[in-house]
């Protein structure tokens, strides 16, 4: 397959995708779930204005479009924000759709006639991460949605492995190569790059991620009520919100999730908290949250060929038997689902499932330079006065498995859990097995 047919199908897809997710009434699309997130139908015609915004108008705002000038701009994400959305005279659904059908259009036109291995190619790459991103925005509206379900309840995901509390694998001390460079990784967003060497200091880090039944024992020991866990930013948070449990949890041990109330599973990975919750839950578990440098070596690093791994289990792309990507199951996987998922230090469930909160704020690598799209990653750099973000790592349940990669770097407020995000607990390394401290130590059989 050539490089325009494979951009032409993953543009295919991602579309395909949008309009599963948008196959809903003109009110539906119009309604605003939450402030934290916009109609239906601005993501809907946003994805189409950027698309003709990169591909047809070559990343100038100022050369004419399909669209009036004033209507263009509604759908610029940083002049109107996500809570003053549903207010704007946004185009009605059908002529979202059709506009997003026009530009498709044109779009695959002007990629037919692309010479393959173009440089151009990269700007399409960057549009089909970009609708893949918002499908999956658009899947947190839905989830914040309130009413009967409009989803069905997702497809089917292989079961589990019984795990032991708390396991965690050995990354020794030593280099490694951080972040990727478009040789390797053509399709690589300007975060991501350049590649380059760092020693990182030996560590400990979960075999899998934090599940339902570990959260709920940090619950049950009123784990949000004892200041003792808690960052002072954290905790102001906490009582503010009025946080007392991941969101969708309700008291009687259920969760609401799309329109569907249903048992909280334990062997899941908890998702929807934020990171001053993973924070304090770490802190009260006698661990940490990992870097993420540290989250990267221990996802992407092969000791024994002193190389980087495409993915944490080699070089072979994303399937079914070792990642649960592409937003089908509407649900993280069991931990010990995916065994040949497992990274060479033996780290399984890196990709996929939850988005796994980091101690890192958004940073630029050494030798940073924007990419076509300047304004995706610097505007949320730490110290440019836009506010403070962490870094997520590993992508979720809901990202395409053709946009991510180990290097791929997410952020958000630390306040946010609108996002599908969990935790991997990670620990100092002195040599030995960590003696993990708090109470999950008294808890839990084998914590180790």
């Amino acid at each position: 397959m050539t490089t325009r047919e494979a951009l032409a199908c993953e543009l295919t897809e991602a579309r395909d995708r949008t309009l599963r997710l948008v196959a809903f009434d003109d009110a539906e699309l119009r309604r605003q779930y939450d402030p934290l997130m916009s109609p239906l139908v601005w993501d809907l015609a946003h994805i189409g204005q950027q698309e003709e915004l990169w591909l047809l108008r070559g990343g100038n705002p100022d050369r004419p479009g399909l669209l009036p000038p004033q209507v263009d701009q509604l759908y610029d994400a940083f002049v109107h924000s996500r809570a003053s959305r549903a207010d704007l005279p946004l185009l009605p659904p059908t002529d979202a759709r059709n506009y997003c059908a026009t530009v498709r259009g044109k779009v695959l036109d002007a990629l037919d006639a692309l010479p393959d291995g173009h440089p151009d190619a990269f700007t399409f790459g960057l549009v089909v991460s970009h609708e893949n991103q918002h499908d999956e925005t658009m899947l947190q509206a839905l989830s914040l949605r309130s009413g009967a379900p409009l989803l069905d309840r997702g497809t089917s995901l292989p079961p589990g492995r019984p795990q032991t509390a708390g396991t965690s694998v050995r990354v020794p001390a030593g280099e490694f190569v951080l972040g990727v460079d478009a040789v390797t990784e053509p399709y690589s967003l300007d975060n991501e790059r350049p590649a380059h060497v760092v020693d990182v200091p030996a560590f400990r880090i979960g075999r899998v991620p934090v599940t339902n039944a570990e959260w709920r024992q940090f619950v049950d020991d009123g784990g949000y009520h004892r200041r003792q866990w808690w960052s002072d930013a954290g905790w102001a948070h906490r009582r503010q919100a009025g946080l007392t449990a991941p969101l969708y949890w309700n008291g009687d041990g259920s969760r609401t999730r799309f329109g569907y109330v249903e048992e909280i599973p334990g062997e899941e990975p908890v998702q929807h908290v934020t990171y001053y919750e993973a924070e304090a839950y770490a802190a009260w578990a006698g661990a940490r949250l990992p870097t993420e440098v540290e989250w990267e070596k221990a996802c992407a690093w092969d000791p024994e060929t002193n190389s980087r791994r495409r993915y944490p289990w080699g070089a072979t792309e994303p399937t079914a038997e070792v990642a649960n990507l592409g937003g089908r199951a509407l649900r993280p996987a069991p931990v010990g689902a995916y065994p040949q998922s497992a990274s060479a230090y033996g780290a399984e469930q890196m990709l996929g499932d939850v988005w796994e909160w980091t101690s890192s704020p958004l940073r630029p690598w050494p030798g940073f330079t924007p990419m076509v799209y300047e304004r995706y990653s610097q505007p949320f750099f730490d110290g440019t006065g836009t506010g403070e973000y962490r870094v997520l790592r590993g992508g979720s349940w809901a990202v395409a498995p053709n946009i991510l990669r180990p290097s791929f770097r997410n952020w958000d407020h630390p306040i946010r859990r609108q996002i599908f995000s969990g935790v991997r607990l990670a620990w100092d390394d002195v040599g030995a097995p960590p003696a993990c401290g708090g109470p999950l130590t008294r808890r839990v059989d084998g914590y180790v």
